[in-house]
């Protein structure tokens, strides 16, 4: 019987941490929170160099905030990385500028982003001959 009521009494004083511990969550988020709905959002500043980690500042009526953000470094730097676009596949190769050329259309602006609706980004044409397939072997003389 003794062993019952210690675990008894060992069960509501968990409850009553872990009601505590959610009372804490909750007043430090009302406390970091704010009451302001129309945040705008400037760009991901890294800490260092051109990418990585760094914060992102925002402003609502008399408030400031930061947030950490990252940048990944393969980004697109000529859209910015608040720009999302899904490309099309890569065009043939221009004989005349010898690079190639695809679109992207804007899927997504994330944080208030200014970003363009269409890009185009073009490379170099490769200077590599794409040899046959692998499958097919060639004929033979006889």
């Amino acid at each position: 019987m003794q062993v019952r009521g210690f675990l008894l009494l060992l069960a509501l004083i968990l409850v009553a941490a872990t009601a505590e511990a959610g009372k804490n969550k909750k007043e430090k988020a009302k406390k970091d929170g704010s009451e302001c709905e129309d945040w705008r959002w400037g760009p991901c500043v890294p800490n260092s160099k051109d990418c990585g980690l760094g914060y992102r500042e925002g402003t609502c009526k008399d408030e400031t905030k930061k947030l950490k953000c990252k940048i990944p470094c393969n980004w697109k730097k000529k859209f910015g990385a608040d720009c999302k676009y899904k490309f099309e596949s890569w065009g043939g190769c221009s004989a005349q500028t010898g690079v190639k050329t695809r679109s992207g259309i804007l899927k997504k602006a994330l944080y208030n982003a200014q970003c363009e609706e269409i890009v185009y980004v073009t490379k170099p044409c490769s200077s590599k001959i794409k040899s046959k397939s692998k499958g097919q072997s060639p004929p033979l003389l006889s």
